[in-house]
C-alpha cells in the first residue's frame, strides 16, 4: 500500500502495534447498532434485507475500532498487527 492511500487518514497514531481480534460483530456500545472500518468504513452490524453489511472483522481487545477483512490484509504489516 502507498502512503498515498485514501484509507490511511492518522489510524497510526491509535492502531499501529496494537492486538485484534477476529470476531464477530457485536456492539462495545448497547445503543450502538453498528460500526464502521476504520480505513474504508464499510459497515459492521445485523443487516437487514437488502442491507450490506459485514458481520466478521477484525477488532481491538477494548471491542471499539473495527476492521474489515480486506483492510486488515492491506495494512497488517504497515501496522505490525498481532491476533490473538
Amino acid at each position: 500500500m502507498s502512503a498515498g492511500d485514501w484509507r490511511l487518514t492518522g489510524q497510526e497514531r491509535y492502531l499501529r502495534g496494537v492486538p485484534l481480534e477476529r470476531l464477530r460483530f457485536s456492539r462495545a456500545e448497547p445503543e450502538r447498532d453498528h460500526d464502521h472500518c476504520e480505513f474504508c468504513w464499510a459497515k459492521f452490524g445485523r443487516g437487514g434485507r437488502g442491507e450490506k453489511t459485514l458481520d466478521i472483522g477484525y477488532t481491538t481487545l477494548d471491542r471499539a475500532h473495527w476492521i474489515c477483512p480486506r483492510c486488515f490484509e492491506d495494512f497488517r504489516h504497515r501496522f505490525g498487527w498481532t491476533t490473538k
